[in-house]
């Protein structure tokens, strides 16, 4: 399965964060976009009309398991899609920046 590292990111990557809706409350990164892996195949269209065409999906959890069930759900569809290694652990260890629902700054759950 493709896996990116976070310090592979960069600005401006398109990320898609597939947790619950409490662990994106408590604290995610900013302008990704959020569908809980529970609600993923009724909310597809939503990815599809939000993702950049002929760009790259990064997805992200807490640690990696649940962004790879949807990475590999997501290739089947043939989107060139990539699981973020570590997921939201890492990133917050990396320093990169975490915002709860109000637009401050968040925890990773």
């Amino acid at each position: 399965m493709p896996t990116v590292d976070v310090t592979e990111l960069a600005d401006g990557d398109f990320l898609l964060d597939v947790r619950e809706d409490a662990e994106w409350q408590a604290g995610h990164a900013e302008g990704a976009l959020h569908i809980p892996m529970s609600e993923f195949v009724a909310r597809y269209g939503e990815l599809t009309d939000a993702a950049p065409q002929d760009g790259r999906v990064h997805v992200i959890c807490r640690s990696g398991g649940r962004s790879a069930q949807v990475t590999m759900y997501l290739a089947q569809q043939g989107i060139d899609a990539v699981n973020v290694a570590g997921g939201m652990e890492a990133w917050a260890v990396s320093g990169r920046p975490v915002v709860d629902a109000e637009g401050q700054p968040g925890a990773v759950v």
